[in-house]
């Protein structure tokens, strides 16, 4: 049998992973649109993921992400086109900028929330509560694990 047919029959964990991601991107994407917050992608979510609502540093945002901090800074200019954040002044180290959403963010992230919480409850009624929540404890031990951050390292 070929890798290709055994990766189709028997998919590793990053194609499982990867095909996830997208699949969720996409939906995420598509019904934030719809209600009502256009221009969004999902490269989007290496900041709005991780974005604090006091506020974040791009430093923290580019190693939550794993992407470069200059994508990050393009990213955080993008958005801040759009209305969903803006840069202000770190009050612990005024020659730091903080990444912060605003109230147009903030609405965003709280229909962001909704719509990922209603994507998880379809999982969760289609494989059952008990297993989804199983799955959720059991995949993020693994990521946890993958990356070598804790539940509390990421708080």
């Amino acid at each position: 049998m070929g890798r290709s047919r055994r990766k189709r029959q028997d998919p590793d964990l990053g194609i499982l992973s990867s095909r996830t991601l997208f699949s969720l991107q996409r939906e995420l994407f598509t019904k934030i649109s719809e209600l009502g917050f256009p221009g969004l992608r999902p490269r989007h979510g290496a900041v709005l993921a991780y974005l604090d609502d006091a506020g974040s540093r791009a430093t923290y945002l580019a190693a939550q992400s794993g992407q470069h901090k200059q994508v990050i800074g393009t990213l955080v200019d993008e958005l801040a086109a759009l209305g969903y954040v803006e840069r202000r002044p770190d009050p612990d180290d005024r020659r730091a900028k903080l990444v912060v959403p605003t109230a147009r963010g903030r609405e965003l992230t709280a229909a962001t929330d909704a719509v990922l919480a209603a994507i998880e409850a379809e999982h969760a009624r289609a494989v059952g509560e008990e297993a989804y929540a199983e799955f959720k404890r059991v995949f993020r031990l693994v990521a946890e694990r993958q990356t070598g951050l804790s539940s509390d390292a990421e708080t």
